[in-house]
């Protein structure tokens, strides 16, 4: 018994030496306004360890440690005169032993902050999802190492191996179409069981998920699309991490995720319970709030606690440094209302106080368009909640787009919910901020919710298109892509885009094997979208719209060189409209072309309007 108390006491007494497994962001920038940098630091027992820099312009500000023996939190102070170059952080143990010294490198910034230009309303978004678009490289379906071995294109859920080469391959595709930015979905290492193919729950904040590839490749990815003159948007995540992610073993903080102590200890945790308007209500109790902003979203996307500031410093960071990595033209931050909603204002502020031209859109997915309005940037709440926001996604209006197409005409259904709905646009700072859009990954795909019908498909196209708003097209829209086969199915509707594979019969990128119907909308999405790019009036003209009559709705685009009209018709037979009604216009006497046929027509008394659908008229003034 003494022995064996003389071995352990004899093992105890030998220093445990500490190593850097980790030091994020993994490098940083000069000639930022906020010279204020906060370094994670991961290290075996490096709380142990002091640090310091000998550096020109550099200074250590404070060392934190964390909760976690191996986490340091180093705030450094970046002079804006500071010449870019490596610098070595060198930790030195507070016991015997050796020295440690990591290099850490500052680069020069490749532009400067106000040319980091975001999207805005003269752009139409692709967003995509990256697993099911095109595999240009087979040799990293696979990664040994990950848990998520699985590679069936057969199955909804499993990874089916499309990449960012993919997406890069086909942007001359993309750029032919009318695009002028893409959205993939998280492209981060998703180092989850199962499902990981849809990149939602992150599992190291700063890799490229290698199964997508490289960061070099995302690098080439941003190149190619910007020399196109595509903006390239960054889908990320604030609200959660996946329960793989690597600090998930070893959290550095005791509230570094919500509801800690039941994960730690084993208890299911609390789930959100996904009331929204806690965020907004006046009357909203403690219980609710928190459950809303704190639950777990599902149970492997454990919450992040961005009131612990080192959380909140760590996000921002990487924000930034993937704005500045990657050459980002805008983000897209998931789950908008569900984290703290101060920090997201902070988050938001950070950002726009760096690249003032920048552009974020926040997911809320109401149906109330005083929710969507709280968020964007500039309304003035009564609660003074300031978001820095500059744009939401606009799902009342998608919704009342189906409804209108769907329903029968009637006083209160069918056009006049769009008619209705737009007007609601007084709630928005700015209207043609908004996010406006068909379907998403998360959704039915709009040929399905219009119950495969290709004239109601392009109604709700055409009428978007045409909207003060910035419209985004999920991948497959083109080509009719649906999960009418299994409704709400979100594998399904995240299907594969033909042609994308080796061997596919039906390649959507040539058209083979298309057949007509798909074409035909492939041809005229193509054909508004170009339409679209060069038209000042949908980019920041005036809007006019009259109430639907018998079945008509009738919306006018007006600017300083063009006027636009749109009209939908639901009425199956022939009709008449007169344009009297129309003269505050001022297109009487003026010739008009038909933008998806070219026609021209010259406005006077009538228009005959032949079949159901949506008519688009266009006149240089």
């Amino acid at each position: 018994m003494k022995k064996l108390t003389y071995v352990i006491l004899l093992t105890l007494s030998i220093p445990i030496y500490s190593q850097i497994d980790r030091v994020e962001p993994p490098n940083w920038w000069v000639g930022f306004e906020n010279t204020s940098l906060q370094l994670l630091i991961k290290g075996n027992n490096i709380s142990s360890y002091g640090a310091s820099i000998d550096y020109p312009g550099i200074s250590i500000k404070k060392i934190n440690k964390g909760d976690s023996p191996n986490y340091l939190f180093i705030d450094i102070n970046i002079e804006p005169n500071s010449d870019p170059g490596n610098f070595e952080i060198i930790f030195k143990p507070g016991h015997k032993g050796k020295k440690i010294k990591y290099k850490y490198q500052l680069k020069k910034r490749i532009k400067s902050s106000i040319e980091y230009v975001g999207f805005n309303s003269s752009d139409a978004i692709y967003l995509i999802t990256p697993d099911r678009f095109a595999n240009a490289n087979p040799s990293n379906d696979k990664i040994e190492g990950l848990r998520d071995q699985s590679l069936n294109r057969n199955e909804d859920y499993e990874r089916h191996g499309g990449d960012i080469q993919g997406i890069t391959k086909y942007l001359d595709y993309i750029n032919e179409m009318g695009f002028t930015a893409i959205w993939p979905c998280p492209l981060l290492t998703n180092d989850m069981q199962s499902q990981s193919y849809h990149g939602y729950a992150i599992t190291d904040l700063y890799e490229i998920d290698p199964r997508f590839g490289t960061l070099e490749d995302y690098l080439e990815l941003s190149r190619k699309a910007g020399a196109l003159g595509i903006k390239l948007i960054m889908d990320q995540v604030a609200n959660h991490c996946g329960l793989e992610h690597w600090w998930m073993k070893d959290l550095p903080f005791d509230d570094w995720v919500n509801y800690q102590d039941n994960f730690e200890s084993g208890i299911e945790t609390t789930f959100s319970n996904h009331r929204r308007t806690t965020n907004q209500d006046l009357y909203a109790s403690q219980f609710d709030s928190k459950k809303m902003n704190d639950g777990w979203f599902v149970s492997v996307m454990p919450d992040l606690n961005q009131r612990n500031p080192f959380m909140a410093n760590y996000i921002i960071q990487n924000s930034i440094w993937w704005i500045e990595t990657a050459n980002l033209g805008g983000i897209r931050q998931d789950t908008y209302p569900y984290p703290d909603k101060n920090f997201m204002s902070n988050w938001a502020g950070a950002i726009m106080f760096e690249y003032p031209n920048f552009s974020i859109v926040g997911e809320e997915w109401s149906y109330n368009p005083l929710l969507v309005s709280y968020w964007q940037n500039g309304k003035q709440n009564k609660d003074g909640y300031k978001s820095n926001l500059s744009s939401s996604m606009d799902f009342p209006m998608q919704r009342l787009i189906v409804e209108a197409i769907n329903e029968t005409e009637s006083w209160d259904t069918g056009l006049v919910k769009i008619y209705e709905g737009l007007a609601n646009d007084f709630a928005y700072e700015d209207p043609k901020s908004i996010l406006i859009f068909p379907d998403n990954h998360d959704m039915d795909r709009i040929y399905t919710q219009l119950n495969k019908d290709l004239v109601n498909t392009k109604m709700a196209l055409s009428y978007l298109l045409m909207l003060p708003r910035i419209p985004q097209i999920y991948y497959g829209t083109e080509i009719l892509a649906d999960n009418s086969e299994k409704p709400g199915d979100h594998g399904l509707i995240r299907t594969d885009f033909p042609g994308g594979w080796k061997g596919d019969k039906v390649n959507a990128f040539t058209g083979t094997g298309l057949n007509l119907d798909q074409k035909e909308m492939q041809s005229y999405l193509k054909t508004l979208l170009n339409f679209r790019k060069n038209s000042s009036a949908i980019h920041k003209g005036k809007t006019i719209h009259f109430a639907p009559d018998k079945g008509i709705y009738v919306l006018f685009r007006t600017g300083e060189d063009e006027i636009i009209a749109h009209v939908i018709n639901k009425n199956d037979n022939p009709i008449s409209i007169d344009l009297k009604k129309f003269s505050e216009i001022g297109l009487e006497g003026k010739k008009l072309k038909n933008v998806i046929t070219n026609e021209e027509f010259i406005w006077k008394d009538t228009l005959q309007i032949y079949s159901k659908g949506s008519t688009i008229l266009s006149t240089k003034l």
